[in-house]
């Protein structure tokens, strides 16, 4: 296996985009990369499209529209992993020297919706039983209130910190900063859950170019790499499930560590999976950020913060930064890429060199979650 390397990266600015489909952008976010790398539709080899809402065929659909047109593409369904999924297909095939050059990209348009919590598979037993995401996140957050001594107050801090990294960021959705007052009385969605607790639903897309170490030189590109991609499914059992430990989440990032041959220590900042307030907590100790069930003991310490030990979600995360599923875990990285080349201007963490991004999601009866994905990026030149 070679290395692999991030070669650009280009994003539709996550919010509203009613009239325009996930085709639409994509094919925006994909032209826009195209640009700012220099790289000619002819010498992309291979793309991978992910999405869960953009309907079939979406990654030929995008890649023809900018010309990409006759190599294999393939369109990834994967939950809230399906961008991330499509970037770990497309490291695949660099990797394994079949292709020097691939795009991977994620688009969605939720605004067809109109509002409320997203559909999910009606088939499955806990979906027909009323499961939606917000009552699973509710009884998680309920779970780590009561078992480790945490507050309501506690999920209010997670909200108001990534706001305030959002309100920096031109690609979010929402770009105000909120007080613990205003998240504390939004209007209550699932106990102990608030409004602004939740990320919203958003429009948008993203894209990546990844390419070995010979093309990026080639055409004078940053050498940011890919240290690890890896994806897990969740493990199914009809017994005890613990709510406050996402296991997904912790093989997921386990195996990344060991195939980037780094641990949490060495991480610099973290784009991960806030779906809800509760969801960052959770994550932040599965991922070895800090002991179990003193998350938010880190969070009030200001550990988190961009300038605090490990900068996370610094680009405000899903809470802020919003939420387009099959979007999400390409635009983690092409924030994670502008960091590690100084090019993230006001978001930027100090002296950042290496990047974790972490997406999860999918509710599947017997198993915490569908699917997870976890990178790992680096300029770092030791292996």
């Amino acid at each position: 296996m070679r290395n692999v390397y991030v070669g650009g990266a280009a994003v539709v600015p996550f919010g509203k985009h009613r009239g325009e489909s996930a085709a639409d952008l994509g094919a925006q976010a994909v032209g826009d990369l195209l640009r700012v790398t220099g790289v000619a539709p002819s010498q992309v080899e291979t793309g991978y499209g992910g999405t869960m809402y953009g309907g079939s065929l979406l990654a030929q659909r995008v890649l023809q529209r900018v010309g990409v047109s006759g190599p294999a593409v393939f369109t990834v369904e994967n939950a809230c992993a399906s961008g991330a999924s499509a970037i770990h297909l497309a490291w695949q095939a660099v990797a394994s020297g079949s292709v020097g050059c691939a795009i991977a990209f994620g688009a969605e348009n939720l605004s067809d919706f109109g509002g409320g919590a997203l559909p999910l598979a009606s088939h499955d037993l806990e979906i027909a039983q009323g499961m939606v995401m917000p009552a699973a996140y509710a009884m998680r957050a309920q779970r780590y209130l009561h078992g480790w001594g945490a507050t309501s107050q506690d999920l209010d801090r997670v909200s108001v910190k990534n706001r305030a990294n959002g309100s920096r960021n031109p690609r979010a959705h929402f770009q105000a900063e909120v007080t613990l007052e205003e998240v504390s009385e939004s209007r209550l969605v699932a106990d102990p859950l608030r409004l602004l607790h939740c990320c919203p639903n958003s429009d948008g897309a993203a894209a990546v170019l990844l390419c070995s170490e010979g093309f990026a030189e080639d055409h004078g590109l940053p050498l940011v790499r890919v240290a690890a991609s890896v994806v897990r499914s969740g493990r199914f059992s009809t017994g005890y499930r613990d709510m406050t430990w996402p296991d997904i989440t912790a093989r997921t990032a386990a195996r990344a560590y060991q195939q980037a041959g780094l641990g949490p220590d060495d991480l610099d900042l973290v784009e991960l999976h806030d779906a809800f307030s509760i969801a960052e907590l959770l994550h932040a100790e599965a991922l070895g950020l800090t002991t179990r069930g003193k998350a938010y003991v880190a969070l009030e310490n200001g550990e988190f913060d961009r300038d605090g030990r490990v900068a996370v979600s610094p680009s405000g995360g899903l809470l802020s930064r919003g939420h387009p599923v099959g979007a999400t875990g390409v635009v983690q990285v092409c924030e994670s890429y502008w960091q590690l080349t100084g090019q993230a201007d006001e978001l930027q963490v100090p002296g950042a060199e290496v990047a974790l991004t972490h997406v999860t999601g999918g509710g599947i009866f017997g198993v915490d979650n569908g699917a997870c994905a976890v990178h790992i990026l680096t300029t770092r030149d030791d292996e």
